[in-house]
């Protein structure tokens, strides 16, 4: 055990030190949920009625931005390995005398940690706009957590992504397909009970709908626990799910 976790430690500091060296990459990332936050807000503030939850469209949107922060970060986590997979540096990792799983585990956690870190700036700015958590700083830990939630299956869907791919095209060509057609069909733009019918039953099936109703609830409502248990086990199912299958697919690619 001492030794897998020296293993982990040592990747972890790898990635970190390879995210020190690429800052461009994590500034760029921040630059989407910065405009939803400032522009795309700011611009419908003024048509959004005045029922909308929160009071104004900054504030019920945030809720948006921090799951598509997560799912942006989460779901392109697996870039780099698929990169070191191209170059040959995984094959020389897999080569070497240490657990296949630390490979994945230091992933998973850099992952993790930096989708943390992006969720806080939001906030941060969030709150510089004037958008304020109804459940206060507590909320914001439990925010996070769910965040996480989401995050956790969208990161082992990534790195399954990295080992069954062979280029980095194809993983870029399913991310951008992926990220806008999952985002409107969520309730991270619009509340369910004002979509289509047949949007509010696609959005009801995306994992990102339960995040982002979760985190609404912290933001504009308060402490709800009910609803929130309710919105943290949906999360935990999908988390389950992905990762028995993610686990399967990658035995079979590593080994």
């Amino acid at each position: 055990m001492s030794e897998f976790l020296q293993e982990t430690r040592a990747q972890l500091v790898r990635w970190l030190i390879h995210l020190r060296r690429e800052r461009f990459s994590i500034t760029f990332a921040l630059v989407t949920p910065v405009i939803f936050l400032v522009f795309f807000g700011g611009a419908f503030s003024g048509i959004a009625p005045p029922t909308l939850p929160g009071g104004n469209y900054r504030t019920f949107i945030l809720a948006g931005i921090v799951a598509l922060t997560v799912f942006g970060s989460s779901l392109s986590g697996g870039i780099e390995l698929l990169f070191d997979k191209e170059n040959g540096t995984l094959t020389r990792i897999l080569a070497a005398p240490i657990s296949r799983a630390s490979i994945l585990v230091s992933r998973f956690l850099y992952v993790n940690l930096v989708s943390s870190l992006q969720v806080v700036i939001v906030l941060a700015l969030a709150f510089l706009l004037g958008v304020r958590i109804a459940t206060g700083w507590p909320g914001a830990i439990v925010l996070l957590l769910l965040g996480l939630l989401l995050g956790f299956a969208l990161t082992v869907i990534s790195l399954v992504l990295a080992f069954s791919l062979s280029n980095h095209g194809e993983f870029f060509a399913i991310l951008s397909f992926l990220t806008l057609p999952l985002a409107f069909l969520s309730s991270a733009f619009v509340p369910l009970e004002r979509m289509p019918p047949w949007m509010a039953a696609c959005a009801r099936m995306n994992p990102m709908t339960y995040a982002v109703n979760g985190i609404r609830t912290l933001v504009v409502s308060g402490w709800d626990w009910g609803y929130l248990l309710r919105m943290a086990g949906a999360l935990l199912v999908f988390d389950a799910l992905c990762l028995g299958l993610g686990v399967m697919a990658l035995r079979r690619r590593i080994s």
